[in-house]
């Protein structure tokens, strides 16, 4: 069952976290590249923040975004500024959006996202954690998949194979961890069954596209499968 109460600790743990890495650094630093291709570390702030205004819409009933070219030039037009405004900002979006989930509200309400997606409004701090938590690997500061909680790392795995389950360009993958617990199951009905087996990190690097992309996973029954783009 989703704790969104319990969620959101997570999120402000997770926003410390980044900003007190972040702060150690200079406007030289976040103009370095992420681990995102064609983003700076201030892009990924700056997205970070941009994100944090979005999820309020999406909870008081607003379009996510005005449109993608709206999100993409907001993120543009944030990622230059200097590393004092961008703590400031992410810091300030922060507290609304925690803000906002401390008003009271039918948390099981079903709420509408970015192209159309919907889910419970309880699944949106998680979604928020998703984003600090990855976003903080992306900067790529010396915080891995590896340093992620193991309660974030099971949680997202499984909410990533949701996501490519019944995929049918995806042959049907069971997830295992070298102890030879499962950990899932996701892709479609066509083609060899694959299972794919490595340490949790190494299975959520693969599921959401970082890190080696599953480049130390061990697959039976055929080759590591090619996931679509998230």
């Amino acid at each position: 069952m989703i704790d969104h109460v319990r969620d959101l600790t997570s999120v402000r743990e997770a926003t410390d976290r980044l900003l007190a890495a972040a702060s150690s650094w200079d406007n030289a630093a976040l103009a370095e590249p992420s681990r995102l291709p064609g983003w700076t570390r201030g892009h990924v702030l700056a997205h970070l923040a941009r994100n944090a205004d979005a999820l309020v819409n999406v909870l008081q009933g607003l379009p996510m975004y005005e449109d993608g070219e709206t999100r993409d030039a907001d993120i543009e037009r944030d990622a230059v500024r200097t590393l004092d405004v961008q703590l400031a900002d992410l810091k300030a979006t922060a507290d609304r959006f925690q803000a906002v989930c401390d008003e009271p509200a039918d948390w099981d309400r079903t709420v509408e996202l970015r192209n159309g997606v919907t889910d419970s409004a309880s699944r949106v701090p998680f979604r928020r954690w998703v984003e600090v938590a990855l976003h903080h690997v992306d900067l790529g500061a010396g915080y891995e998949l590896a340093d992620l909680p193991e309660e974030f790392q099971l949680r997202e795995i499984a909410f990533l194979a949701d996501r490519w389950s019944g995929r049918p360009e995806v042959p049907p993958v069971t997830l295992r961890t070298p102890d030879g617990a499962d950990r899932g199951r996701t892709g479609g009905d066509k083609g060899a069954p694959v299972t794919v087996t490595g340490p949790l990190d190494e299975l959520l690097g693969w599921l959401a596209g970082r890190g080696d992309k599953g480049a130390r996973l061990a697959a039976e029954g055929g080759p590591l499968p090619q996931l679509p783009p998230l």
